[in-house]
C-alpha cells in the first residue's frame, strides 16, 4: 500500500510557476508508475502526466506539453510536477496517484492523494 500527500500548491498569476511535489510512504513506491491528474471545478477529473518508475518514460496532456515538467526522485519517495507559463485554464485541484502499469487512464490509478489546489489568475 501507498500513501501520496501533495504539496506545493498556490495562487499565482498568469505567465508564473509553481512546483508540486508528491511526497510517499511505502517503498512499493519505487517499482510503480506514477500520474498527475487535475480536476477543476464542475469538470471531471483529468490526466496532466505520467512518469515510468524507473523515469525513463513520461508522457503528457496536450494542454501541457512543452509547460509542465514530471519527475520523481525514488530514493527519496518523491514525484514532482514543475508547472510553468501557467494559464487561467491550469486553475484546478492537483492530485499525484500511483498504477501498476504505465498509464494516462484515471480508473487504472490505485492510490491517490488528497490533492493541492493551483489556483491561476488572469
Amino acid at each position: 500500500q501507498v500513501q501520496l500527500v501533495e504539496s506545493g500548491g498556490g495562487s499565482v498569476q498568469a505567465g508564473g510557476s509553481l512546483r508540486l511535489s508528491c511526497a510517499a510512504s511505502g517503498r512499493a513506491f519505487r517499482v510503480q508508475d506514477m500520474g498527475w491528474f487535475r480536476q477543476a471545478r464542475g469538470k471531471e477529473r483529468e490526466f496532466v502526466a505520467a512518469i515510468s518508475w524507473s523515469g525513463a518514460y513520461t508522457r503528457y496532456a496536450d494542454s501541457v506539453k512543452g509547460r509542465f515538467t514530471v519527475s520523481r526522485d525514488n530514493a527519496n519517495l518523491t514525484a514532482f510536477l514543475q508547472l510553468n507559463s501557467l494559464k487561467p485554464e491550469d486553475t484546478a485541484v492537483y492530485y499525484c496517484a500511483v498504477a501498476p502499469s504505465f498509464t494516462t487512464l484515471v480508473e487504472e490509478y490505485d492510490y491517490w492523494g488528497q490533492g493541492t489546489q493551483v489556483t491561476v489568475s488572469s
